[in-house]
């Protein structure tokens, strides 16, 4: 039994069923059913879409592979922050946790009120209550944290489960629809499609899209302390989600494009809202609104375990702060969970967070960043050290992800400066942070 001078660990009890679960549940969202319109309408070519969507794949696969071997390295609770501290030391490391728990925990505060607008649409009696819905969700994922990790897990499986069906309900549903299109428009390009100012910019805010839409296809690597065999299941969990995922989106853009002409599709805020009015007439509005809030629980759940890690992580490692890494017997990191979830109910409640969802793109890629960076840098400097897996096709892989990285860093830079340029200074934020934090906790 624990003692007070040795704190209670996170249990080592998942396995690949749960790491296919929390990618497949933390990837798969509500983005897939409106993103295919602002790309179509960046795009504005059938060919160009698809290709966009499949070279959006392929950059979650690669990226996949590098983090698969890092976290395989490094099986410690934290995910990004784990690879950023042990290659480029604290600072850095806590720079690349902030961004990340500030991304993960808005993405919480995004997905509750999205459960709430969503339930208002279904009970129009709840209208003006969709904060209040948002709050409650949070805490109610927050209670069932709190019995552990088996009742999370268990919950990640059953709600990753719910909404694979649920969007392939949709897909086939779309396939079978009588009297629909039968990719009419492919090969033919809309006359004017939105590029904005330019094919690079199209092309940026294109690739912005596709990439939040795929953002999630990480989300095994904060949970590898807890993996009764990571240096197998890691890797496993990571590359079935992903390509669970992959499937998915381009099945789900295929048949949007089947039933939607192109020109419908490029105007659409939400296609698939479009698609089921096609494919189910008046009912469309109502199974696309279930199937929408089917998928939010899996997020949600996913996200909250993930943003818990990453500050049980920071307390421990970077600042050492006894408190935040209590661990409960059943398994979970209860300040850091409690500090995540406050965090994303204080989003919910300021409505703060909608800027932030503007700036996610730039702070999820400025994170992907950092372990393609890394791998180079373990690469050369510890080519001894153990890994239980290597990431297939190094260094072209590895320089694939780094170059894309890098031109939708840049991209984002110059293509919408008014957003990236404060996500910069978020960024910077942390490292003022980090040393009045060090001098807190190096006081107590």
């Amino acid at each position: 039994m624990p003692t007070a001078a040795e704190p209670r660990k996170l249990l080592r009890i998942l396995g690949v069923a749960f790491g296919v679960a929390v990618t497949v549940g933390g990837t798969i969202g509500v983005g897939i059913l409106r993103r295919p319109g602002a790309v179509a309408a960046q795009l504005g070519n059938t060919w160009l879409i698809l290709a966009m969507w499949i070279f959006g794949g392929l950059f979650a696969l690669a990226s996949t592979l590098v983090v698969a071997e890092l976290g395989a390295m490094f099986p410690d609770a934290g995910g990004f922050y784990v690879f950023a501290r042990r290659t480029f030391g604290e600072s850095t490391g806590f720079a690349v946790g902030w961004s990340d728990w500030l991304g993960q925990n808005t993405a919480v505060a995004y997905q509750a009120l999205t459960v709430g607008e969503l339930s208002v649409v279904l009970m129009p009696r709840l209208a003006g209550k969709a904060t209040a819905i948002a709050v409650l969700v949070i805490l109610a994922f927050l209670t069932l944290h709190w019995m552990g990790i088996r009742a999370g897990s268990g919950a990640q499986q059953l709600t990753s489960l719910a909404l694979t069906l649920a969007y392939l309900f949709l897909i086939v549903a779309c396939f079978l629809a009588k009297g629909s299109g039968t990719f009419a428009d492919v090969g033919q390009p809309l006359p004017h499609p939105a590029t904005g100012g330019g094919w690079f910019v199209a092309v940026m805010l294109a690739l912005a899209s596709v990439i939040v839409s795929y953002d999630g296809w990480y989300q095994a690597i904060y949970f590898t302390e807890e993996n009764s065999d990571p240096a197998r299941s890691l890797p496993r969990s990571l590359l079935i989600g992903v390509l669970v995922v992959i499937a998915v989106y381009l099945l789900i853009n295929l048949a949007f494009l089947r039933v939607l002409p192109l020109a419908r599709l490029a105007g659409s805020g939400l296609p698939a809202a479009d698609a089921a009015q096609v494919v189910f007439g008046g009912s469309g509005a109502t199974i696309i609104t279930w199937i929408s809030l089917i998928s939010m629980p899996a997020a949600l759940n996913a996200t909250l375990l993930s943003t818990a890690r990453i500050a049980f992580a920071v307390s421990r490692d970077t600042f050492g702060w006894r408190q935040g890494m209590q661990v409960s017997r059943g398994g979970t990191p209860t300040i850091a969970t409690l500090l995540s979830a406050g965090a994303a109910i204080l989003l919910v409640l300021s409505g703060s967070f909608e800027k932030l969802i503007a700036l996610a793109s730039f702070f999820f890629v400025a994170t992907y960043f950092s372990a393609y960076a890394a791998i180079f840098v373990l690469r050369r400097r510890e080519p001894d050290n153990v890994r239980p897996f290597r990431a297939w096709g190094y260094p072209w892989t590895a320089l694939f992800v780094l170059g894309v990285g890098f031109v939708f860093l840049a991209g984002t830079v110059i293509s919408d400066p008014s957003d990236a340029l404060p996500a910069a200074g978020l960024v910077a934020l942390s490292y003022p942070i980090y040393w009045i934090f060090r001098k807190v906790w190096q006081r107590a």
